[in-house]
């Protein structure tokens, strides 16, 4: 690369040949100087927001990042994304712009970088979309990029027990079922969110977060600190720095988001038993990017991947847990020296992945048993497995991990939203053996295809979640854990055959086989599928009626591009 500077889109553009430019006077408003036209012009994609606690520490972050950038030569230009907290909407209509917000995001991102001719961005987020939105982003205007991420909360505590969000969804379920005492119950809403950050366990921010160290797009260990500590703001000062010298070496994310540093993040997200969201997220990343990666490629590498984290939801620890036994970097060392990660990636640094983790110790230091060495792993192979059968040919999503026996046949309790199965669990209506089946929620359907953390936390806590199936196309939250399988593709609402289960129908979910079936002869489904009567969508105008008349299946990242 050449040593010079070389901003090729931007400010190269207004200081070459348009020196009499009216496009320069509007900068003097901005408090330029003549010299300043020379200097990269990088954009700070801000997510902060009072929304939500995973955002509402990030402007203690994008001050550092500004001040940053300055110091190194650059001016910084500063501009908002918007965010949908998902813990706050679930189970609500507000839940159908969550995975919206990816898209809206990316968007947003996309518009200012491109439209205001920036030579660089840095993206600063905090909850689940902000992730793969600003990933997403970045590879489409493919500028030199970093991903800033605003740092996980920290445990919550009640009565000596390490709490996350997940915990209170938990004890709605406990509490209806006379489980739990209100004394408790009120205990733990209170004290579950106990700080800023992103939820704790490896959900779909930590997951989506974590996986950026492994596919190079930011820096080691700044995916598993805690938003509230002072190394989280010296990481996103170290960022910046970091992205000056990318600009300046004009190495651009198409040149790090590569076919084998996708599969690096795929196999990280594998041995940390991260979210079933990010099957669909790296989806959408690698369509942005042009890569080839298609819903097959997560099973293939499922298979060859241990998990080696005992993390939340399925397992014992949080990311704070996870950051002070080494973080990221550490399971990535471990993962590289058993050859499960290509270590000639480049990474955002300049440098390669196994430069980056040259000086990690090849054992994790003795503590709690947060990372284990891969003859001592948990699981054998990875936790999301991809199932097809008759009910979901194009592929669908089972998490696996924490359940004795990942097979069930039952009978079928069908419901065509979530609230009509939500009242069906608290009541008592499910039993041990059912399969419920959630449909009409799928990216056309819901449309948006809400999260079902409230019906799966419930039936958690009814003691339910290794004895009751559930299938949707919808999706589920990092949060979730049970006998559960999202994404079932084709949806309902284009005439998928999980519009065609009846109630009572047997319906078998079996992992070891990745099957998922309707025990159904050919012919029934036939009539069936001829009589069906496709629905009329549930929103014409505005942002749901867009995503929903655009969006790609669930098996395809549910793009809209």
């Amino acid at each position: 690369m050449a040593d010079q500077p070389r901003y090729n889109r931007r400010s190269k553009n207004i200081t070459e040949g348009v020196a009499r430019s009216p496009n320069r006077a509007m900068y003097y408003a901005l408090g330029y100087e003549t010299d300043d036209f020379a200097k990269p012009m990088i954009g700070v994609a801000n997510g902060h927001s009072t929304i939500t606690p995973c955002n509402s520490g990030l402007q203690k972050l994008a001050d550092i990042v500004i001040a940053t950038l300055k110091g190194a030569g650059s001016n910084p230009q500063v501009f908002g994304t918007p965010t949908i907290s998902d813990g706050m909407s679930m189970g609500t209509e507000g839940m159908k712009y969550s995975l919206i917000s990816r898209e809206v995001i990316a968007d947003c991102i996309e518009t200012a970088v491109n439209g205001q001719w920036m030579d660089g961005v840095a993206v600063i987020g905090g909850c689940d979309k902000n992730m793969p939105g600003g990933m997403i982003a970045l590879a489409r205007s493919n500028v030199p990029g970093i991903y800033i991420y605003g740092g996980t909360i920290k445990p919550g505590n009640w009565k000596g027990k390490d709490l996350t969000i997940v915990s209170a969804f938990e004890a709605v379920g406990e509490f209806s079922a006379g489980r739990m005492s209100k004394e408790d119950f009120d205990g733990i809403e209170r004290n579950a969110c106990p700080s800023s950050g992103s939820c704790g366990g490896m959900y779909t921010a930590n997951t989506m977060s974590s996986s950026f160290e492994a596919l190079g797009m930011a820096l080691m260990y700044s995916s598993t600190m805690a938003n509230p500590d002072d190394e989280k703001v010296g990481s996103a000062a170290e960022s910046a720095r970091v992205l000056v010298e990318a600009v300046k070496r004009d190495l651009k994310p198409r040149d790090i988001i590569t076919r084998k540093s996708i599969e690096n993040a795929v196999t990280l997200i594998m041995a940390t038993g991260g979210s079933t969201n990010a099957v669909l997220h790296y989806l959408a990343i690698a369509h942005a990017a042009e890569v080839e990666w298609s819903i097959d490629d997560f099973e293939r590498v499922r298979q060859r991947t241990p998990v080696i984290c005992n993390l939340k939801p399925s397992g014992q620890f949080v990311a704070t847990d996870l950051h002070q036994a080494g973080g990221i970097p550490q399971v990535m060392k471990l993962l590289l020296d058993a050859g499960l990660m290509h270590g000639d990636c480049m990474t955002i640094t300049g440098r390669t992945l196994a430069q980056e983790l040259a000086a990690v110790p090849s054992r994790p230091h003795a503590g709690p048993d947060v990372i284990r060495t891969l003859d001592r792993a948990l699981y054998q192979q990875g936790h999301l497995a991809i199932l097809k059968g008759n009910l979901s040919p194009e592929g669908c999503v089972a998490k696996i991990t924490g359940l004795k026996n990942p097979v069930i046949t039952g009978p079928a309790r069908v419901f065509n939203d979530e609230y009509a199965a939500m009242d069906a669990i608290l009541a008592d209506q499910i039993k041990a053996g059912d399969v419920l089946v959630m449909r009409y929620l799928g990216p056309k359907g819901g449309p948006g295809m809400p999260e079902m953390l409230a019906p799966t936390a419930a039936l958690i806590g009814k003691g339910l979640g290794e004895s009751v199936g559930l299938i949707t196309d919808g999706r589920f939250s990092g949060g979730t854990w049970g006998m559960v399988v999202g994404h079932v593709a084709p949806e309902a609402f284009i005439g998928g055959t999980i519009a065609l289960v009846e109630e009572g129908d047997s319906v078998t979910i079996d992992a070891h086989q990745l099957l998922l079936q309707l025990n159904v002869s050919d012919q029934e489904i036939a009539r069936r599928r001829a009589n069906w009567v496709p629905p009329k969508p549930r929103y014409t105008r505005g942002v749901l009626a867009k995503f929903s008349a655009l969006t790609s299946s669930a098996s395809k990242g549910a793009v809209t591009d």
